[in-house]
């Protein structure tokens, strides 16, 4: 379906040194796909182009491409940010489940084998979207959708106590 693919990545800085450089890479489980070194960093976009595209498939194959970009001073990465992604053309039934990350004895500090019991039960019940209820939830968790290919949904972090400037803040 998609034999070729343009990626746009971009990336904010701020306090950067003449002589630094940015490195764009575009990976998936068999490694480097794309990559792109930018010397002097006023542009901070790139285009990268990716072939035999892998299409994501939800619970049925949910294949994920990682976005990276590593600040490079004198030779060495000092500092970086990546984020998962995948890619698809196709439309995606949603049926879930909501999710309150608590348990009896443990409150919201969930270990990971909480986290794994719970993506497992949900998967096995044949869900193919969570609602995160009420907060943020732990990363892993969110990792673990992400190889799941479950689909999220991620309330913002604002309940029960109103804080000075809260709706402001919610906004």
């Amino acid at each position: 379906l998609f034999p070729r693919l343009k990626i746009a990545v971009e990336v904010f800085l701020s306090g950067e040194k003449a002589g630094q450089q940015l490195v764009y890479q575009i990976t998936d489980a068999k490694g480097v796909l794309a990559a792109e070194t930018k010397t002097g960093i006023s542009d901070k976009q790139v285009n990268l182009e990716i072939t035999d595209v892998h299409l994501w498939n939800g619970r049925k194959d949910p294949y994920l491409y990682t976005a990276t970009v590593c600040l490079m001073e004198d030779g060495v990465c000092i500092d970086s940010v990546s984020t998962r992604f995948f890619l698809n053309g196709n439309s995606y039934p949603l049926r879930g489940v909501s999710r309150h990350q608590d348990r009896a004895g443990n409150g919201n500090a969930l270990l990971p084998e909480h986290h794994r019991e719970d993506i497992d039960l949900i998967c096995e019940m044949g869900a193919t979207t969570i609602r995160l209820a009420h907060y943020q939830h732990a990363q892993y968790f969110y990792d673990l959708c992400d190889e799941k290919g479950l689909v999220l949904w991620a309330e913002i972090p604002y309940i029960s106590q109103h804080m000075k400037n809260g709706r402001e803040n919610t906004i």
